[in-house]
């Protein structure tokens, strides 16, 4: 089996698609896969349903949708006995967990890719670290749990997992920018500043994009585009690394200059997909 939460909640097997099909239920497999191997509690589970407003019914209907998660496991096109599914979802003295192997779950890839990235890190290997911060990135098949009802939980969860996808996005090219590969990377930072108008160090890795790329011009009017958003939405100035790099650009500083890289290794290990 396999299970996915970056994006819309997936479970699927050999033969297809096994997730139940009430909204709520589906709420209840989300929230017990985003603790997978972990005890969830009966009273975290109703919270995340129902929040205060849990009717009297709440721990009944909890226990019948663990019954459904069950049944979906254990599916005619799945192959598993019910209990099999027991053993997969396991009940508890105080609530419920959901037994899920080692890489089945995209969390857990995820982690792995972001393990390699901080080992590239630390031996400044920025070949290694754009090549599993993009790994990393691809498991996102959209905002996290998007098609699935968000308790507090749940949101909680899902607005931490989008704050690390933008830093795993900067961290990556920020490695990629070290590595001139600028040109690559102006049409994906052209569409990303028009995405996200106030973020101010998108539009820096983009200026100092379009300044190596020889459009000095188009760099500082990014900048002056952002100090117009900035002042008239926020009522603020761009940071002061920000007008620095405004400075660096006006004086077309050496600091701008791709760091020069040994680029036969360079291409050597591209190709390699290290």
């Amino acid at each position: 089996m396999k299970f996915a939460v970056l994006g819309p909640l997936s479970l699927t097997d050999g033969n297809g698609s096994l997730l139940p099909t009430a909204p709520k239920t589906r709420q209840l497999l989300a929230l017990l896969l985003l603790h997978a191997n972990s005890l969830v509690t009966l009273e975290t589970c109703l919270q995340e349903l129902w929040g205060e407003s849990s009717p009297r019914s709440a721990v009944q209907s909890v226990h019948t949708r663990v019954f459904q998660i069950r049944q979906a496991l254990a599916g005619d096109l799945s192959g598993r006995t019910t209990e099999e599914s027991k053993r997969i979802l396991k009940t508890h003295h105080q609530g419920y967990s959901l037994e899920v192997e080692k890489g089945s779950l995209d969390l857990d890839v995820l982690e792995t890719h972001l393990t390699k990235y901080r080992r590239a890190q630390s031996r400044q290997d920025d070949v290694g670290v754009s090549t599993e911060l993009r790994a990393a990135l691809s498991l996102w098949r959209g905002r996290t749990l998007l098609d699935i009802q968000q308790g507090e939980c749940i949101q909680a969860y899902a607005t931490g997992m989008e704050d690390l996808r933008m830093t795993v996005l900067e961290q990556c090219i920020e490695a990629e920018l070290r590595l001139g590969m600028h040109h690559r990377l102006l049409s994906e930072l052209s569409t990303l500043v028009s995405r996200y108008p106030v973020h101010e160090n998108l539009h820096a890795q983009y200026m100092i994009a379009l300044y190596r790329s020889g459009r000095t011009v188009e760099s500082l009017r990014t900048y002056h585009r952002l100090r117009k958003t900035l002042t008239e939405e926020l009522g603020i100035e761009p940071s002061h690394r920000v007008r620095q790099l405004q400075t660096a650009v006006l004086a077309k500083s050496t600091e701008l200059d791709v760091v020069p890289q040994d680029r036969a290794v360079l291409s050597m290990s591209l190709m390699s997909g290290r």
